[in-house]
């Protein structure tokens, strides 16, 4: 069964990012912002809770050092200290979600860092030094060095396909700083593509090679609790997917 997944967690302050609240009924798991692109110590308690009262599993979601950016800018970070980086944030998510009772599910890079690590070994091997420390599933996309460096470090590697985000023709996702809005029926056929037969329609035509065991939906799309729902409604209807469990 195709589980979907969304980034989320991500407001900061009194700044709101996202409808987390309308998005999580059609979800099963999250992917929890650990304040270095968005959310801090409230919104990850508050995220951490909101997830546990709709029975949704919590991952970490960290990123590059760089809030005013939103962890959509690349910069250049040694190995250890990124690795530091990382532990550091998902250390503090686990402690609220040690505080909720729940554990933590997996890992998932956000953004820039997410994008790096597809393509520089470097980057690839630091998230595996801090998800050694965690011992939980990797998320990452096949055709990418997410799918040799974390398999060869001993780390469960779990494929998602991405709902709302465009892929270039060489097999790369296109990564905005604003995601632009997108019809809910049509990315839940794109995502019934990618689940059937392995294959996404890239912006230039081409056929790119994916795997979707998981789903991505971003909370900060306009309109992300709509799309979660019909795309959660369509795989269900398609028997590809579970109701999530509230």
């Amino acid at each position: 069964m195709v589980l979907i997944n969304c980034d989320m967690g991500e407001s900061f302050g009194i700044w709101r990012m996202g409808d987390d609240a309308g998005i999580m009924p059609s979800i099963h798991i999250a992917n929890v912002a650990c304040g270095f692109h968005g959310s801090d110590f409230n919104h990850m308690r508050s995220t951490v809770r909101l997830a546990k009262s709709h029975g949704v599993r919590v991952g970490a979601h960290p990123s590059l050092p760089d809030l005013q950016g939103f962890g959509r800018r690349e910069m250049k970070i040694g190995r250890e200290e990124l690795a530091n980086c990382l532990i550091y944030q998902i250390g503090a998510l686990k402690g609220f979600l040690d505080a909720e009772g729940m554990v933590l599910n997996h890992i998932k890079p956000h953004g820039s860092l997410y994008g790096m690590a597809a393509r520089q070994p470097d980057i690839a091997h630091a998230i595996c030094d801090a998800a050694d420390v965690f011992k939980v599933p990797l998320l990452g996309m096949v055709e990418t060095l997410h799918a040799t460096v974390y398999p060869q470090r001993g780390h469960a590697f779990i494929p998602e396909f991405y709902a709302d985000l465009d892929y270039a023709d060489d097999g790369t996702l296109i990564i905005t700083r604003e995601h632009p809005p997108v019809d809910p029926r049509l990315a839940a056929q794109r995502c019934l593509r990618a689940i059937r037969e392995g294959l996404v329609s890239s912006v230039g035509g081409v056929d790119i090679r994916v795997r979707a065991d998981t789903i991505c939906v971003h909370s900060d799309t306009p309109g992300a609790d709509e799309v979660a729902r019909v795309l959660c409604e369509t795989l269900v209807a398609e028997g590809v997917s579970s109701l999530p469990v509230h």
